[in-house]
């Protein structure tokens, strides 16, 4: 295959790989620890705002993720969805499918699929994506990028249900070239709303320089999720003609449409509305045409927007999302979110290398660094985020109002706003998106007093218990099976009212946000939930000496058990202790801080003579065959101190040892260091099997102690480590854009499109933090 080029336009940092290359030797599933979602390799960039819904084209060409319906995951190929391409000179000519591979069956039958493998790359730098097509037998360059507007800093267009299309393209010939471009799209929603009764109707439409295509439907139920509108739409050049049959029969006219646009790359005017049959599978198509002179250019933008303003869930819960406070909640708007994205694509295009040029630009990260910094900012959207405005029938908010903001741990373990999770994968939205971060842990707070006695099954256990206790931080803010943002703590696979980590996180997070961004309104806002949070897990300080004592596995790692003091509870309650005195101390709560000040002591002492060995720190204070493990996050409350200015939890020289020791054996023992840090080894040098969890690899905890690695000056360390998790992902094990929670050296994976590994947002900190104090 001859070197292909790489497009001036697509930065250097961006992960690529060849078009519709396979990957056979990717991970699995692990199907023993029960059903995970195993989609395979092909995947990409989605598009669509957070909480607006979202759609992934990846790396072959055709649309296969599916998450228009929030907190559902659909993954199937919709095959009438496509780009095509025509081209002409005076001696040859070609119609092609841009898409890799082909429907099974004789669905299409009649297109021209199966564009060549490797014939160019797909780039992804989150939230852009490229399509670099390199046909040798092409005579023109053709390159689209994709995006959508998640910017920054910005809380309105970061919700917009809208995906940009820029194709750029060169007649590299010494012929005169037509080309066309066409984009065929199915009327998708109306094959999940199953039940209804829909009345569809397509309408194409011209305003000013933009011409486009509306589908809408509307349902027998008036606030359905599914009532709403798509629209495609396109902005030719001046030379350039525009077609579209606005309505095709995807059963009865595939080959007819096929024929018109490969005869000469545009298509015959249909009518310009037309009502669609109750059974019919409806499309539409759209093409642009156009005339190159040789070496000639053409910038041709397209956009697909759609609106559907409801989020539904059980109950007849129902929200509006957050793109309505500005687009309103009729869900005709498609046809002008369209219009808007065109019109604003280079500004929004500016703004994404505003952002991203000064990480991008500088030497001393990584290139591999750089493209999962940004690439794992994929799951804000397509993590079944919810950004609601209001509840449907409630008043419409303050014009400042940010709405609530949430999103899945993963598909697998459906909850939204994981606490035990998000105290990882939260360093992305306070970086990017701030507003956001406060307004969870406000939802958070609100919950501590609560109680709900319902009784649940216990499902490791099958012991019974109560939903949650008052006191008790919950697990989540709900799930889609639920009424999420209502009803909390949707998780019973452990009992969480014995859990030891959540209220110390809870607490992390306060003083983090409130320290970092000096906002002293969420302290006051949050103060009177910190001392019933603190006194709640004292009782599980069962014999005196300021260390909370285990039961089992009553944390974040709820398949591997601890017994008495543990190391990685003992971190967090140190640093939770010393945040909130400070806190306390802010408030004008001296004789509170000077209470905590004693347990403080306490625990300090007993961290250290208890479990501490002499290179690091113990998993727990049992005396069983797992007391001497090295846990990877053993330190997991020294992170969070170093990077809040927090003091210490252990003296300095404890703290690089127990890191280096980590290193040595959890990172460069496993795998020879290419797949992150593995959760827990003996001394010996042998991995942990206690547990599934033990014997694996966390790709959100690697991150997290990558960072605290590089906050202690561990910089060859912490770069190896985060570097392992990046090849499992991105390389090795062919996970990318489901990064999983977790996997291991047999090729395995669990839970993947996971939240935990936003957590490498914290690197991203590590370094501010480091800069700062040169």
């Amino acid at each position: 295959m001859t070197e292909q080029r790489h497009h001036p336009s697509i930065p250097l940092a961006a992960w690529q790989r060849p078009l519709g290359l396979d990957y056979p030797n990717a991970a699995i599933a692990a199907h023993d620890h029960g059903p995970i979602i195993d989609d395979g390799v092909f995947h990409g960039l989605p598009i669509g705002g957070m909480g607006s819904g979202a759609i992934g084209r990846n790396f072959r060409g055709d649309w296969s993720r599916w998450h228009l319906e929030v907190g559902k995951h659909v993954n199937r190929s919709v095959w009438p969805n496509q780009w095509s391409v025509f081209w002409q000179t005076a001696s040859q000519q070609a119609a092609q499918v841009l898409c890799t591979t082909q429907p099974d069956g004789d669905e299409l039958s009649t297109w021209n699929w199966n564009y060549p493998v490797g014939a160019g790359k797909y780039h992804a730098l989150f939230p852009r994506a490229w399509f670099d097509y390199q046909h040798p037998d092409w005579p023109l360059e053709l390159v689209q990028e994709q995006f959508s507007p998640v910017l920054a800093g910005n809380l309105k267009e970061s919700s917009f249900p809208v995906g940009v299309f820029t194709w750029r393209v060169t007649n590299r010939g010494s012929e005169t070239l037509r080309l066309g471009l066409m984009l065929t799209w199915e009327h998708t929603r109306a094959v999940e709303a199953a039940g209804l009764t829909l009345q569809r109707q397509h309408n194409a439409w011209h305003d000013g320089n933009t011409t486009g295509v509306t589908l809408s439907q509307t349902s027998d139920q008036a606030l359905s999720s599914h009532n709403g509108t798509w629209a495609l739409a396109v902005q030719a050049p001046e030379a350039a003609s525009v077609s579209q049959w606005t309505c095709w029969d995807v059963a009865q006219d595939a080959a007819a449409l096929w024929q018109d646009f490969a005869s000469d790359g545009q298509l015959a005017e249909y009518p310009t509305s037309q009502q669609v049959a109750a059974d019919q599978r409806s499309a539409t198509a759209i093409a642009v045409t156009l005339e190159l002179a040789p070496g000639e250019s053409a910038v041709i933008p397209f956009s697909l927007a759609w609106d559907f303003p409801i989020v539904e869930f059980a109950d007849e819960s129902r929200w509006y999302k957050r793109y309505t406070h500005f687009w309103g909640t009729n869900g005709d708007q498609a046809q002008a979110l369209a219009s808007a994205s065109l019109n604003n694509a280079d500004a929004w295009r500016n703004a994404i290398e505003a952002w991203q040029n000064p990480i991008l630009n500088d030497d001393q990260r990584p290139q591999w660094y750089k493209s999962a910094l940004f690439n794992e900012l994929y799951y804000l959207v397509d993590g079944g985020t919810l950004w609601v405005d209001r509840a449907v029938g409630e008043p419409e908010p303050a014009e400042d109002s940010v709405g609530l903001f949430s999103y899945l741990e993963c598909y697998d373990y459906p909850f939204y706003g994981t606490l035990d999770v998000s105290f990882y994968s939260s360093w992305s939205i306070l970086a990017l998106w701030p507003e956001l971060e406060r307004g969870e842990i406000i939802a958070f707070s609100k919950t501590v007093n609560d109680a709900d006695d319902t009784v649940v099954t216990i499902v490791a256990t099958q012991v019974q218990a109560i939903r949650k206790a008052a006191g008790a931080l919950p697990h989540d803010l709900g799930a889609p099976k639920e009424q999420p943002l209502i009803k909390t703590n949707a998780y019973d696979f452990q009992d969480i009212n014995n859990w030891k980590d959540l209220n110390l996180k809870y607490i992390l997070r306060i003083y983090r946000d409130v320290t970092l961004w000096n906002d002293q309104a969420m302290l006051e806002a949050t103060w009177s939930t910190i001392p019933t949070a603190l006194e709640y897990v004292h009782q599980f300080d069962s014999d005196g000496d300021g260390l909370l004592d285990h039961s089992g596995a009553d944390q974040t790692y709820d398949t591997w058990a601890m017994s008495g003091a543990a190391s990685y509870s003992a971190s967090l309650l140190i640093c939770a202790l010393e945040a909130a005195i400070r806190l306390a101390q802010r408030m004008g709560e001296q004789a509170q801080a000077d209470t905590w000040s004693e347990w403080l002591a306490a625990a300090r002492q007993s961290f250290e003579t208890k479990l501490w060995n002499g290179s690091y720190f113990r998993y727990h204070t049992a005396d069983t065959d797992l007391r001497e493990v090295i846990m990877a996050d053993q330190l997991v409350g020294q992170w969070y101190a170093g990077a809040i200015g927090l003091p210490a939890v252990a003296p300095h020289a404890m703290i690089r040892s127990a890191l280096q020791t980590v290193y040595r054996f959890n990172v460069m023992q496993y795998a020879n260091g290419t797949l992150g840090a593995v959760n827990g080894m003996h001394p010996d040098g042998t991995v942990d099997t206690s547990s599934n969890q033990a014997s694996e690899v966390w790709s959100g905890t690697t991150y997290a102690i990558a960072a605290m690695m590089l906050q202690e000056g561990l910089d060859v360390e912490g770069w190896q480590t985060a570097w392992g998790a990046y090849n499992a992902t991105y390389n090795e094990l062919g996970l990318w854009f489901r990064t999983p929670e977790a996997w291991g050296v047999e090729r395995t994976f669990r839970a993947s499109m996971y939240m935990r590994p936003q957590s490498i947002w914290a690197i991203e900190h590590a370094l501010a933090v480091r800069a700062n104090k040169a």
